[in-house]
């Protein structure tokens, strides 16, 4: 019996899609897809900066223009491929304002949902729907009974089973630990069945004894990690070796280390980056400039440097306590000065390092939970020879408008990424800041 085929739609696109992903129009198949004028306005207002959403706005703008061409741009262009559908540009001129007769007030929203009602009664043998990340649109859309859709092409389907990094295993036998004691290694099989994943780590127990392990893709053996340090900071629990052996490893060039505030990513990132400076050229820091809550700081004086210091003292925070590990007269202590001055260590807003090609750097990203997948992809596509890139942040702490546990950039690489051979990431979940600030991570 023939495959029934499906029947075509025509998706509305709201602004808020395109400024999450500039190449959406190319993920609805055969459908077609349909731009209020009002989304081209909101654009416009959008074009310039050096955000990520600047960025999608400028290159979705460039992109109309580019299959357009000598096209009107209110009539159906047809999109490249015979796999796709076709593509125009909606005015709302004359449009009846249904919208916002119901809501009680005129609002660029209210204009993206009249363009949507109008093409619903125009266009009776397709099916319409919004296509929003905006939730409150949605819903006003779903109270009008128009058909509303997140854009979930590029979002974590599970959460919850979102790659940890890490198994645990019990032995009732001690020979298996024993083995790996005294071998320093042990045949992925002799302790698990299932499929082993490129630096994967274990925790290995028993009655009376545990070790911790590394599957190396290479030799198909689970390691033995031995304790460890990295400028002065060392772990305090399994997880934290867990990360810091990954940070340390030059087998691994790509880290992702989640985790609440206070599990130490950053800390262990900044540790593992100054006791390997002498591999690298240079170490980069970096971090998203998103203010808690999104909302602004408002204008500050002075130069670049003196606006971006406050949304980069969380870095600052941690290589002080780093150089507090040691006394102000010690070596150690001034070499962190000295990198700091020279500009071999760097703290900068991601923003200055877009564009740039990243030759024999470490380069770390803090809070990158607030990054989108094409954002992460930019910065990772800028690695060179001998880079190392490791990101560091909690999924479940957002602070970037339209992302959320399983659209984030951090969430989607974990999940696309894992069982690489130059990939490691482990999930720290033990409070290590204070009692006080486990308290809060727990219960609020």
């Amino acid at each position: 019996m023939p495959r029934a085929k499906k029947a075509k739609k025509i998706f509305v696109l709201d602004t808020s899609v395109l400024l999450y992903d500039s190449d959406a129009v190319r993920n609805f198949e055969k459908h077609d897809i349909a731009i209020p004028i009002t989304v081209l306005e909101e654009l416009d207002s959008f074009k310039k900066g050096n955000s990520v959403t600047n960025l999608h706005a400028r290159e979705f703008i460039r992109y109309l223009d580019k299959i357009s061409d000598a096209n009107m741009i209110e009539k159906w262009i047809p999109l490249n491929g015979k796999t796709h559908g076709k593509i125009r540009v909606v005015s709302d001129e004359g449009l009846d304002d249904v919208a916002s007769r119901l809501f009680g007030s005129v609002k660029n929203d209210h204009r993206i949902l009249n363009t949507a009602l109008h093409l619903r009664e125009k266009e009776t043998a397709k099916k319409v729907v919004l296509v929003s990340k905006d939730i409150n649109l949605r819903l006003k859309a779903r109270a009008l009974k128009l058909d509303a859709e997140d854009y979930e092409t590029i979002r974590i389907k599970d959460i919850d089973h979102l790659y940890k990094g890490k198994t645990e295993l019990e032995f009732e036998d001690n020979a298996p630990i024993n083995d790996l004691y005294k071998k320093g290694h042990i045949k992925h099989n002799k302790l698990e069945k299932s499929e082993p994943i490129s630096n994967h780590y274990y925790i290995l127990k028993n009655h009376s004894s545990s070790a911790l392990g590394h599957y190396n893709a290479k030799n198909e053996n689970v390691e033995l990690i031995k304790p460890m340090c990295a400028y002065g900071i060392s772990p305090k629990n399994a997880e934290q070796t867990f990360a810091l052996h990954a940070i340390m490893d030059p087998e691994i060039q790509l880290v992702t280390i989640t985790g609440a505030a206070g599990t130490g990513k950053t800390l262990l990132a900044l540790a593992g980056a100054l006791e390997q400076r002498r591999e690298y050229r240079q170490i980069y820091l970096a971090r998203p400039i998103v203010p808690l809550s999104n909302r602004d700081i408002g204008y500050l004086p002075g130069d670049v440097k003196s606006k971006i210091d406050p949304y980069m003292q969380p870095l600052w925070d941690n290589l002080s306590i780093i150089k507090n590990q040691y006394k102000e007269s010690s070596s150690s202590y001034k070499k962190i000065d000295e990198l700091i001055q020279t500009e071999k260590l760097s703290i900068e807003p991601l923003a200055y390092i877009r564009g740039r090609s990243l030759n024999n750097v470490i380069f770390i990203i803090d809070e990158a939970q607030n990054l989108t997948p094409h954002e992460i992809k930019t910065i990772i596509t800028r690695a060179g020879e001998n880079t190392k890139i490791i990101f560091t942040g909690d999924i479940f702490q957002i602070d970037t408008p339209y992302l959320d546990t399983q659209t984030n950039g951090l969430s989607y690489m974990i999940d696309r990424i894992h069982n690489n051979k130059i990939y490691a990431h482990i999930n720290l979940e033990k409070g290590e800041r204070s009692t006080l600030a486990n308290l809060a991570s727990k219960y609020l």
